[in-house]
């Protein structure tokens, strides 16, 4: 009975030992995925928060006091330039311009009496130029009265669209006082707020004397079906911001877009032989990004580096590694640092055409 216990027990001694070494062996199998970095041209879209602007918006007022006689125009109407806007009543300044008139002949009358005189040695030629004088005040008096009747007549300065009626026909006007505002909506300019440190990559870019194209997405999370071109840049940063201010020039053959919309300003940034990555080998420790390097012993290595910009599954590095570099792919959770790993090399090229399958 005890050889038959001792059998038993190194029975089960050799079979547990058989177990474990087979677990060690199947431990050993496992490998992990690993890859480099690809260096590569690429682009990146940035978007911006903009404010759209007519690129002529002015406000009409009336130029005269006096009643807002008739109005020839409506809310919302496009409007050619020169046509008739408004008419502020006319009695008065026609009225000033009569009188004005009448002395002018009045003038005219005594400078030809005057003339007379002085050429007969009656008067002297002090007299003679002050009736000149007094009829070159006169002109002057008919042409202010003229200018002023001119200003109760309003019309558009140019092509545009007209906003909301601040006054209606009969309201008494004051001198200044707003009547509409008017816009000029065949090309819009867009403003759009840029950090200084953009602003610095943008300015000392190799193509900065190339006018750079931008998107614009709308408030419908569609993209306008124009192209714009930023065309100047302001002249101080915002210091409570500091950011400055992009102007980009977008064409409006369709009339959508209007004065006071708001939307994104979209532009591509190009980087010429950029380091990328795959996101899903990265890691992040008190919002820093890391990879896990592999060196040639197959050892597992923490290192930290610096993204500069992020595409769909993709990281651009700007600090912190080479594409001579092996960096884990999969596994992260499964490994610490400095621990020996087997791995299974997967080809940079092979990697990207499988983005979305490697980002699960």
């Amino acid at each position: 009975m005890k050889k038959t216990f001792i059998y038993i027990g190194a029975f089960v001694f050799l079979l547990n030992t058989s177990c474990e070494k087979k677990h060690e062996k199947k431990a050993e199998e496992v490998k992990f995925l690993v890859t480099n970095p690809i260096k590569k041209d690429t682009s990146i879209v940035k978007d911006y928060v903009c404010q759209i602007h007519a690129y002529q918006h002015i406000e009409l007022r009336a130029l005269e006091k006096g009643y807002l006689k008739q109005i020839f125009v409506d809310e919302g109407e496009h409007v050619k330039k020169g046509q008739h806007m408004f008419q502020i009543s006319p009695n008065v300044y026609k009225a000033e311009l009569q009188k004005s008139t009448a002395e002018e002949h009045t003038a005219e009358i005594e400078l030809k009496n005057t003339q007379f005189l002085a050429d007969n040695n009656v008067v002297s030629a002090n007299e003679l130029a002050l009736a000149q004088a007094n009829l070159e005040k006169a002109k002057a008096e008919v042409l202010l009265a003229k200018t002023h009747l001119g200003f109760t007549d309003i019309s558009a300065p140019f092509d545009g669209i007209m906003d909301h009626l601040e006054a209606r026909q009969g309201s008494l006007l004051d001198e200044g006082e707003l009547l509409t505002t008017l816009s000029d909506n065949s090309k819009m300019w867009v403003y759009f707020n840029v950090p200084e440190s953009e602003y610095l990559d943008y300015i000392m870019s190799t193509d900065k004397g190339d006018k750079k194209e931008v998107g614009l997405h709308l408030a419908n999370n569609k993209t306008f079906n124009q192209v714009g071109i930023v065309e100047t840049i302001e002249g101080e940063f915002n210091n409570e911001t500091g950011n400055i201010a992009f102007r980009a020039t977008f064409p409006n053959p369709d009339g959508i877009l209007r004065h006071g919309q708001t939307g994104n300003v979209l532009l591509t940034v190009p980087f010429k032989q950029a380091i990328i990555i795959p996101q899903k080998a990265t890691f992040e420790i008190l919002d820093k990004k890391y990879v896990f390097v592999i060196d040639k012993n197959n050892v597992v290595k923490q290192r930290e580096i610096s993204v500069e910009a992020e595409l769909p599954h993709l990281f651009v590095v700007s600090k912190g590694l080479s594409v001579n570099d092996k960096i884990l792919l999969e596994g992260i959770r499964m490994v610490k640092d400095q621990e020996k790993i087997a791995t299974e090399f997967v080809k940079p090229n092979e990697v990207l055409e499988n983005l979305e399958l490697y980002a699960e």
